[in-house]
């Protein structure tokens, strides 16, 4: 893989059709080309069992990543809360989580972090912000 100078904070997605078990390399090479920089594993939950949630989050667990992440905000749908519980539960305090895709309000952003999620993606910082009570 290779990716342009200067990132230091790369996402990598498991797509259904990739054997979960090469994410192992993925994370390494990663870990190569940005020592010291922050892995995010994206599992797109919308496509995902609930097994195959809980056998990507320890291989990525077991990989070295410092993040799973709950979608790209393309997939089916984005992070649900049930979502983000599930992570959290899964992971536990080891690795953060991610929560992304569809949070376009202070609320959904509160309810995300209250379910375990240590991060919001968004395209809507702005209006969560003017959201925030005073």
């Amino acid at each position: 893989h290779h990716l342009p100078e200067g990132p230091d904070d790369p996402s990598h997605v498991l797509k259904d059709d990739v054997v979960l078990e090469d994410v192992r390399g993925v994370v390494r090479a990663f870990r190569e080309v940005v020592p010291g920089g922050i892995v995010k594993v994206i599992l797109e939950t919308g496509l995902l069992s609930r097994e195959e949630i809980e056998a990507a989050c320890a291989l990525v667990e077991e990989a070295g990543a410092d993040f799973v992440k709950t979608s790209t905000g393309f997939g089916p749908r984005g992070a649900t809360v049930e979502d983000v519980r599930l992570l959290r539960g899964l992971v536990g305090d080891r690795l953060g989580v991610k929560a992304a895709g569809g949070i376009r309000t202070y609320e959904q952003a509160v309810a995300m972090i209250e379910a375990g999620a240590n991060r919001i993606g968004t395209s809507s910082g702005v209006k969560i912000a003017e959201g925030a009570p005073e």
